[in-house]
């Protein structure tokens, strides 16, 4: 299953029924789980910890030193879980010592042809990120959600679980969960209704999020404001908590 013209790192650990194709490189300190599968053309350095059942296309680069200035050759880590897609000519690259000294990726998540994760980033599950999209140094992507074509989002900015970024957005502030955004910069542009509807939320949890997002965007009230009175529909829908807690975590700011 590994191609003779394949290199393969001494002292990588390569798990059960692992395909790699011709002239695809595996470098020191790379874990790769079962059942991974490798085109052509792929390169991946450590520390990397990749799970199960993850397929790399050619020309993808995974793990490599980050661009950050700042970044001085530390043995920092790339993790990424099971199951993911990555598409050709994606990159990926490890942590900094500035943060918690490692990029990490969840699992089930497609990432498409030419998409970049800098250092440091945090991707959840079931992620799409569509060709060309980029995030830079610090992101936190959420749960479900989908970044379209082009996307660039700005270092240290959250885009919470089952949001949506239309394709060409420009991502300057977080964007709560369940909430659709366009532009540039990028600003809201209603509630990511189908998302909900496609991953079976009850009816009860669709309105209280829609009144959420009515609550925090039609009323004319302040974040502040918005929040208090959300606050008492939290305790009755994950949903609606989720969203609360979200903009309490923000830093940057939410786009408004």
């Amino acid at each position: 299953m590994i191609d003779k013209l394949a290199y393969i790192h001494p002292d990588a650990k390569i798990g059960n029924n692992v395909t790699i194709g011709p002239w695809t490189y595996i470098g020191a300190d790379v874990e790769v789980g079962d059942d991974c599968w490798f085109s052509s053309h792929v390169v991946v350095k450590g520390p990397t910890v990749i799970g199960k059942g993850n397929k790399f296309y050619q020309f993808a680069s995974v793990g490599e030193d980050c661009q950050d200035k700042k970044f001085a050759g530390e043995a920092t880590r790339l993790i990424i879980g099971d199951n993911n897609v990555i598409r050709e000519s994606v990159t990926i690259h490890r942590g900094t010592t500035q943060d918690n000294w490692e990029t990490r990726i969840g699992s089930d998540n497609l990432f498409m042809a030419y998409v970049h994760i800098a250092h440091d980033c945090v991707v959840g599950n079931n992620v799409i990120m569509s060709n060309n999209a980029s995030i830079a140094g610090h992101v936190h992507v959420g749960d479900f959600a989908i970044l379209g074509g082009m996307t660039g989002v700005h270092q240290f900015v959250k885009i919470g679980a089952h949001a949506f970024t239309a394709g060409y957005s420009l991502v300057l502030k977080d964007v709560p969960p369940f909430v659709m955004a366009s532009g540039q910069p990028a600003i809201p542009r209603g509630l990511n209704s189908e998302g909900l509807k496609r991953r079976g939320f009850s009816k009860e949890s669709q309105l209280a999020v829609r009144h959420a997002y009515k609550t925090l965007y039609r009323n004319g009230l302040t974040v502040e404001e918005a929040v208090e009175q959300l606050k008492e529909a939290a305790v009755d829908d994950e949903q609606v908590k989720l969203l609360v807690d979200f903009i309490a975590s923000s830093s940057r700011g939410i786009v408004r």
